[in-house]
């Protein structure tokens, strides 16, 4: 029954993660409230299945991998290459993920970090209208709403886990067990 509820919980960060990167595209600020309830979305479902399981790792590993990314992200906030907003989020992404999608969320990371440098950089790729003209403007202030494909990254993760965790529970019959 921890399952059911570790997914639940990763389902509802879907909806935040959406909000701030809309939030991070148009005001450019990333809420401390916000990463905080992340937080509590993201550390609750590794403690459920870290008590059903018995193992301590997966826990462990994203606690590891957060207290890295937020140091070593630290120094660009330092030299404002990055914001602090975001230098937070990165932190909470592996408690958000787990451990075993650290690799998956790295590749679409890196996927959308260049598509929106480039469309932030390359503004007249995109069609005429209120979104180009916005795009020019972020240009202009040299920003780069960096929480968008942080965001969209981590909904992808999120994602493709649930998913995979559902076709592994139905094949092994633990969701035929708990009806």
């Amino acid at each position: 029954m921890l399952l059911v509820e570790a997914l639940l919980l990763k389902a509802l960060a879907i909806p935040l993660l959406a909000r701030i990167a809309w939030l991070d595209f148009t005001t450019q600020k990333i809420a401390n409230r916000d990463v905080l309830l992340l937080l509590c979305l993201g550390g609750g479902p590794l403690l459920l299945l870290s008590l059903q399981s018995g193992s301590w790792w997966d826990m462990g590993l994203s606690a590891v991998a957060g207290l890295l990314l937020f140091v070593a992200l630290f120094p660009f906030w330092t030299l404002r290459k990055i914001g602090a907003g975001d230098v937070k989020l990165m932190a909470v992404v592996p408690l958000l993920i787990g451990g075993q999608g650290l690799i998956l969320f790295s590749v679409l990371l890196l996927v959308f970090a260049v598509a929106t440098a480039a469309v932030v950089k390359i503004p007249f790729m995109l069609p005429q209208g209120a979104f180009r003209l916005y795009v020019q403007y972020l240009d202009r202030k040299g920003v780069v709403p960096f929480g968008v494909p942080i965001s969209l990254a981590t909904i992808c993760t999120i994602i493709f886990e649930i998913y995979k965790t559902v076709v592994i529970a139905t094949s092994s019959g633990i969701l035929n067990q708990l009806n």
